[in-house]
C-alpha cells in the first residue's frame, strides 16, 4: 500500500518502477521523434529555417529516450522510413497553420501510419503538447476548432475528469500526484486559443476518436480543455507544457518549478517513454541510427532572446 502521507520523491519513485515494471522486457533502448517547426520570429532567422526547443528533447531522455529530429518537407518515402525506423513521435508546442502548414503535412503523414499500423497489430504512440494537442484536434477532426483562450504566461491546477483513474494516462498515478495537479498551479499554460470542452463534445469525429481527462478555466473564466488521451490509440496531448517544469527558466514566465511540478513533469515523461518503449521498430543499421540523432547538430544558446534556454537549429 502506498501511504499518503509519503514524501513526494518517494511516490514518485514509486510510480516510476510501476510504469517500467509494466513494460518489462520490451524496447530498452527506445527513440522518439520530435517534428521540427518552421521558425516564426526573426531572432530565430539568423540560425535556421525550422527548429526544436532543447526542453522538449531533455524531457524524452530525462526517462530513457534518445530524439531523432523529424525534419519538415521530406519525402512520403522518407518519412515512411523513419516512421518504421523509431518508436514514436513528439509534436511540440509553438504557433504554426494547423490545416496548411509543412508542420501539419508532416504530422498528419505520421498520424496516418499510427492509424494504419494500429489495424495490423502495430502500437507507435504519438503526444503533442499546446501546439501538438491542437494540431491533433485539426487532423482528427479535419478543421480548426479553436477559439480565444487567454491562458498565456498562467499555471493551473487540473480540473480532473471523474474518471480519471480508468485512463491510461493516470492509471498508475499516485494518489497524492493527482491531487497535487488538482490543486496546485503546476501546469504552466502559454496559449491565446484553445478548444472549449462543449465544442469538443459536439464534434462526432473528436468525441468518437479521445476522451477529455481534464479542463481548465482561462483568465476571463472561459472552459478549455486540457488534457485527452485517444479511446483507442497510443495518442495522447496536453494543452499545457510538462516539459517547461524542469527545463526553461525565464524568470519573467510562469514556469512551475515546485517540487511537485517536477513530479508531473517527470511522470508525464516517463508515461510516453514507457509508451513508446512497447514498439519494436529500429533503424536497419548503427551507423544509419548514429547519424539519424539529435546529437549531430549543435545547440544555441537562445536565452537572451527567447523563453528557450537553447534551441536546436535545421535547414
Amino acid at each position: 500500500m502506498i501511504l499518503l502521507t509519503a514524501p513526494p520523491i518517494l511516490l514518485y519513485l514509486l510510480s516510476f518502477t510501476l510504469l517500467y515494471s509494466i513494460v518489462l522486457g520490451e524496447n530498452d533502448r527506445p527513440i522518439i521523434g520530435i517534428i521540427t517547426q518552421e521558425v516564426s520570429d526573426e531572432e530565430f532567422l539568423q540560425y535556421g529555417k525550422t527548429y526544436i526547443p532543447d526542453s522538449y528533447v531533455k524531457f524524452l531522455e530525462s526517462s530513457g529516450s534518445r530524439v531523432v529530429p523529424i525534419r519538415l518537407n521530406l519525402s512520403e518515402k522518407e518519412y515512411v522510413h523513419l516512421f518504421q525506423s523509431i518508436n514514436g513521435v513528439l509534436l511540440p508546442g509553438g504557433a504554426v497553420d494547423l490545416l496548411e502548414s509543412s508542420f501539419a503535412q508532416t504530422v498528419g503523414i505520421f498520424y496516418r501510419l499510427a492509424i494504419e499500423a494500429a489495424s495490423t497489430g502495430g502500437y507507435f504512440p504519438i503526444w503533442g503538447t499546446c501546439m501538438g494537442f491542437q494540431i491533433l484536434t485539426a487532423v482528427t477532426s479535419g478543421e480548426n476548432l479553436l477559439c480565444k483562450t487567454s491562458a498565456n504566461n498562467i499555471s493551473l491546477p487540473l480540473i480532473l475528469a471523474d474518471d480519471i483513474s480508468s485512463s491510461k494516462m493516470f492509471c498508475h498515478a499516485p494518489s497524492e500526484l493527482l491531487r497535487a495537479a488538482s490543486q496546485e498551479n503546476i501546469t504552466g499554460n502559454f496559449h491565446h486559443f484553445g478548444i472549449t470542452p462543449q465544442t469538443f463534445q459536439a464534434n462526432k469525429k473528436l468525441s468518437a476518436f479521445y476522451r477529455i481527462l481534464s479542463t481548465n478555466h482561462d483568465q476571463d473564466g472561459v472552459e478549455f480543455v486540457s488534457t485527452i488521451e485517444a479511446w483507442d490509440y497510443p495518442i495522447y496531448a496536453v494543452q499545457w507544457h510538462p516539459e517547461v517544469n524542469r527545463f526553461q527558466w525565464r524568470s519573467d514566465l510562469t514556469y512551475p518549478h515546485s517540487a511537485n511540478a517536477i513530479w508531473i513533469s517527470q511522470y508525464m515523461a516517463n508515461f510516453f517513454v514507457s509508451e513508446a518503449r512497447k514498439n519494436a521498430n529500429h533503424f536497419s543499421n548503427p551507423k544509419e541510427e548514429d547519424s539519424s540523432l539529435i546529437y549531430n547538430w549543435p545547440l544555441t544558446y537562445t536565452a537572451n532572446i527567447s523563453g528557450y534556454e537553447q534551441v536546436y537549429f535545421f535547414d
